[in-house]
């Protein structure tokens, strides 16, 4: 396990932590850092073949992981998570909402070529569809496995972009950028974020919305400052909350956002 030691107080041992998206990006080292602490990591994505790399590479680093076929948007897919995952732990302590898509614009650095007036409607339903519906029905579908959780906790990956308070500032870095679909999904996300917690605040489960920063992906793109490393620092922080933790906030690192 000293390949896979972190500089953390912090122990997952028993924990199960399901993560879709987590067969690239910064997917990938969020779970390494989480089967770091001890948790066995689901690693969940569209690509079954690649999610069993992945898993092969965690268990070959000392970490408990196995790998689960899951497109976040087939209601099939969602019951068969749920099913495959209670036979297998009869529970789960983390979800990670992490799978998203950007359509708008080739990557995270360059400006939607289609202002919101002309946007087109395909672009907008289908980003809907992996950004907010998924996260949405995902949550829905495992949540009486969350709550056999001594300490279930819920992470949702968001983006600044997503902060009506950072749309609206002329002055913000992501106010030029006018993704439509990309954007307004993870404002409803974050919405989505805010009104469950609001629902299951007074029970041992906690559900925040993160922004992991602008981090060089393929999403992200070359121009990005945040390296894969330091994005997935803010999730997995999250994802470990003690019981005093925040509930329905949207954070980078110990930073509070703006909604």
């Amino acid at each position: 396990m000293a390949e896979l030691a972190e500089a953390a107080n912090t122990s997952l041992s028993g924990k199960v932590a399901l993560m879709t998206g987590a067969a690239r990006g910064i997917g990938v080292e969020i779970g390494r850092k989480l089967a770091a602490l001890g948790a066995h990591v689901i690693v969940a994505a569209r690509d079954g073949r690649k999610a069993e790399e992945v898993a092969a590479d965690l268990r070959a680093r000392g970490g408990e992981a196995s790998a689960l076929k899951l497109d976040v948007t087939s209601e099939e897919d969602r019951k068969a998570a749920y099913a495959a995952i209670e036979a297998a732990h009869g529970k789960l302590d983390i979800l990670i909402n992490n799978a998203g898509i950007l359509l708008d614009s080739p990557d995270g650095g360059t400006p939607a070529p289609r202002q919101p007036s002309v946007a087109l409607p395909d672009v907008v339903r289908e980003t809907f569809e992996v950004n907010f519906f998924a996260p949405i029905f995902l949550t829905q579908r495992l949540l009486p496995l969350l709550q056999r959780s001594d300490a279930p906790r819920v992470v949702n990956v968001s983006s600044i972009r997503g902060s009506l308070a950072h749309l609206s500032d002329p002055t913000s870095p992501v106010y030029p950028v006018r993704a439509l679909g990309y954007d307004t999904s993870k404002a409803a996300l974050n919405a989505f974020t805010i009104l469950l917690a609001a629902e299951l605040r007074g029970t041992p489960i906690k559900i925040n919305a993160i922004h992991p920063g602008w981090v060089k992906t393929e999403m992200g793109g070359g121009a990005a400052p945040v390296s894969v490393e330091d994005g997935a620092r803010t999730a997995v922080q999250y994802a470990t909350l003690d019981a005093d933790g925040p509930t329905g906030g949207f954070f980078f690192l110990d930073e509070r956002l703006p909604w």
